[in-house]
C-alpha cells in the first residue's frame, strides 16, 4: 500500500481505538470506582495510547532501512 493509504487508515484506526479507550477510562472513573479507583486504568490507558501512536508514526512516517 502507499504511504498515504497507510497514514489515512492508521489515523482512522487510532482514532477509533483512542475514542474507545478514553470512553472506557471515563466510564470507569465516573462510575462506581470513582476517580481514585479509575486512576490506575487511566495511567495504563495513556501509556497504551502513547505506544499505539508511536507505532503508527513508526509504520507510516518512520524511515525504514
Amino acid at each position: 500500500m502507499s504511504k498515504l493509504v497507510n497514514l489515512i487508515t492508521g489515523l482512522i484506526g487510532f482514532g477509533l481505538f483512542a475514542v474507545f479507550i478514553i470512553g472506557l477510562s471515563h466510564s470507569i472513573s465516573t462510575g462506581f470506582a470513582g476517580f481514585m479507583g479509575g486512576l490506575p486504568f487511566m495511567c495504563i490507558a495513556i501509556f497504551v495510547l502513547a505506544l499505539a501512536l508511536y507505532n503508527l508514526w513508526e509504520d507510516t512516517l518512520g524511515h525504514k532501512d
